[in-house]
């Protein structure tokens, strides 16, 4: 009988699952930012926080995707990193810093940040999405539209249609 009950309450609610699919997306984007401020962090400390002893003339003012390699491709990762960051205001500047790359707890990050722990729980994932956004719109990050549009099959496209079958002829 709750089986019937949970059948139709899924039923009565189309949208959850777009709404899910959407969180479940965003959860991904955020791991994936995540691990690019690690990244950035350990690459920064790895680079002697070259950036900023070399002045911003030496760089280019475009950020672009790529592979990091070398060492000038870590400085240039570090160097669109920081310009990303830029873009966020100092609250969230001082979240991704506290709670992200210095690993303080909740409770460690909001005493740091002379606020409430469920500030910083309310706030973390908007703040992750909006970098998210910000690493995606500068090239950064890949959309997961693109990853799942390639498919890995003999197919051009995800879809096959049936007028591609050829026992016909």
């Amino acid at each position: 009988m709750s089986n019937i009950i949970e059948i139709a309450a899924e039923a009565e609610r189309p949208d959850l699952t777009a709404e899910e699919d959407l969180e479940r997306e965003r959860r991904i984007y955020r791991g994936r930012t995540v691990a690019m401020l690690r990244r950035y962090m350990q690459y920064s400390i790895e680079t002697g926080r070259l950036p900023s002893l070399l002045g911003r003339e030496f760089f280019r003012a475009k950020v672009s995707s790529y592979t990091v390699v070398t060492f000038e491709d870590r400085v240039i990762f570090v160097h669109d990193m920081e310009k990303c960051l830029d873009r966020l205001d100092e609250f969230s500047r001082q979240l991704i810093a506290r709670h992200i790359l210095q690993e303080h707890d909740r409770w460690a990050t909001a005493k740091l940040l002379h606020c409430n722990e469920k500030t910083i729980r309310r706030y973390t994932p908007v703040v992750l999405d909006l970098l998210s956004e910000i690493l995606i719109d500068v090239g950064l990050m890949e959309r997961l539209d693109s990853i799942r549009g390639n498919s890995c099959q003999e197919g051009e496209s995800d879809l096959i249609d049936a007028s591609v079958c050829e026992d016909g002829e």
